[in-house]
């Protein structure tokens, strides 16, 4: 049968509703009867002793809030009756030793990827176009109609149909076409922004950075790069950008600058014929066995709900330790949800210089989400707190899961490429998109995305693993969703079974063998980050 609440940890004082519970509900619990005080959703927390104002309230072993009147023991936890609270930290107070899980299983796996001649090795292999600056994204626009119709022959859209019966009157029948990519071995994308002039040079700087990083990642081929000529983003500060993070970059990189070119036709004219040249060439390029070591997965959550710290997180925190014994990477985003797990983050580096570099990150991006009125707090969104996670300390301590328990080897600011295996921390915004084009900036060829609720986020050039945390949703959304770790919350599975299920379908995805939702659904998100401005 399955248990109605559980502690996710021995010194916590609250615990998860598994199930829903009514009012006058008694529950067995650690030898006990506890009375339901409130009509409680699954999800949410009960408490297990009683509060007096200003106690400390304690989940996954960690300070997540206090209480902000009495509460007494088995009523709901809200955020009237509960308020954010974290843990102070200024630098080292250990040294955590790290015991490996086994891998013997895993070490002479490989997956079928791209190998690029920097010795990294893509699970996609795609010619990218984008622009330097926003006044060039009309052209990015045309080229993307131009090179889709003509190398993809697309399915009749079903909503498309719909209208046309509706605006003749006739039911109309579509004859849908089957896909047939002209080539076989490589994907063409394009990707938009609004940025590259205007704001602060930084902003132009930052996203040098990190266009830089998407062309220099294994999951890209070449690119065609437009630029107007005038604008804040120059030629040559991408050039440095790409040149600091590769200088021996050996991938094709076609740059065309309207300006100095003439008229619009004459430069797309030329944009054609060059790279549907390049992009033959790189279709040539073929999938060959690869170590799980060129894995570099990025770790994100988004549309979290009250299982997602106790199921789909820490089943990906399993899966990243996984990795890392076999000498992979894996990277931990969003540092406005790892408020509350500085300390434990700190002390798991491996350099106290790491250590210092992350909290001055944290410090420095708290102290300007402040200046500009609001607050770490103000993180947990109404569909968070909706669902269980009522502040962001507890959002925070759950999201942190997916890190697992590895040593932190490295720490990473917005736009600053992967350059050490194993378990990375990357500076990012809680905000799934600009997130999630982050960690692909920085070097991820897959990213592992957790979800409670639901969302539809993919990447222009990475698949994008959506795994829910919870069956029901699953079933609600079976288009978004590839993976559901649902059987953790209903005692089917462990943790370590359901993070070997989840090793085996990345291999598959990186191989190739299995496309995400998201690919399916051309799901192709690019956000930028301005510093700053973002949760």
């Amino acid at each position: 049968m399955q248990k109605k609440i559980i502690k996710v940890n021995a010194p916590d004082n609250v615990a998860v509703a598994l199930v829903d519970l009514k009012a006058g509900d008694v529950v067995s619990f650690e030898g006990e009867d506890i009375k339901v005080l409130s009509d409680t959703k699954s999800k949410h927390k009960i408490a297990l002793q009683r509060f007096e104002p200003g106690d400390r309230i304690i989940m996954y072993s960690v300070l997540v809030g206090s209480a902000n009147g009495v509460i007494e023991k088995g009523d709901v936890l809200t955020t009237e009756n509960v308020k954010h609270q974290s843990e102070k930290v200024s630098g080292r107070t250990e040294t955590v030793q790290w015991t490996a899980p086994n891998v013997e299983k895993w070490q002479d796996k490989t997956f079928m990827g791209y190998h690029r001649e920097d010795g990294q090795v893509g699970t996609e292999n795609v010619w990218l176009f984008f622009p330097l600056v926003f006044c060039e994204n009309r052209n990015i626009e045309i080229l993307k109609d131009v090179f889709e119709r003509e190398l993809l022959k697309q399915k009749v859209n079903p909503h498309q149909m719909l209208l046309r019966s509706l605006v003749s009157g006739e039911d109309q029948t579509a004859v849908a076409e089957q896909s047939t990519d002209v080539f076989d071995n490589i994907d063409v994308k394009f990707i938009t922004h609004p940025g590259g002039c205007g704001g602060i040079r930084q902003d132009s700087e930052s996203l040098a950075k990190l266009l830089a990083g998407y062309v220099n990642n294994p999951n890209v081929a070449g690119c065609t790069v437009l630029s107007l000529g005038c604008q804040n983003l120059q030629i040559s500060v991408f050039k440095a950008a790409l040149d600091a993070i590769n200088p021996n970059l050996n991938k094709p990189v076609l740059i065309y600058e309207q300006q100095q070119m003439g008229t619009v036709d004459e430069m797309l004219t030329a944009i054609v014929k060059d790279s549907f040249e390049a992009i033959k060439e790189a279709n040539k390029i073929e999938r060959k066995p690869a170590p799980l070591s060129k894995l570099r997965v990025g770790l994100e959550c988004g549309g979290s709900d009250g299982f997602s710290g106790i199921s789909a997180n820490p089943t990906l925190g399993a899966v990243s330790d996984l990795l890392v014994a076999l000498n992979g990477t894996a990277v931990l985003a969003e540092f406005p949800e790892l408020c509350g797990v500085e300390q434990e983050l700190v002390n798991r580096c491996v350099d106290d210089a790491d250590g210092e570099k992350f909290l001055d990150l944290m410090k420095a991006y708290e102290k300007s989400v402040v200046d500009a009125g609001s607050g770490f707090d103000m993180n947990p969104s109404p569909g968070n707190i909706k669902d269980g996670l009522i502040t962001d300390a507890m959002k925070s301590a759950g999201a942190a899961k997916k890190g697992g328990t590895s040593p932190v080897k490295d720490v990473l600011d917005y736009g600053e490429y992967i350059s050490k295996p194993g378990l990375n921390l990357l500076c990012t915004p809680g905000n799934d998109v600009e997130s999630t084009t982050g960690l692909v900036g920085s070097g991820a060829n897959v990213v592992l995305f957790t979800t409670g609720l639901g969302t539809p986020t993919g990447n222009p050039i990475a698949p994008i693993i959506k795994v829910s945390s919870n069956t029901e949703l699953k079933e609600k959304m079976p288009d978004i969703i590839d993976i559901e770790t649902g059987a953790v919350i209903r005692g089917e599975k462990t943790i370590d079974e359901m993070a070997e299920e989840m090793l085996d379908f990345i291999i598959e995805v990186a191989s190739g063998r299995i496309q995400t939702k998201a690919k399916l659904l051309n799901q192709n998100d690019f956000i930028p980050w301005r510093r700053g401005v973002s949760l």
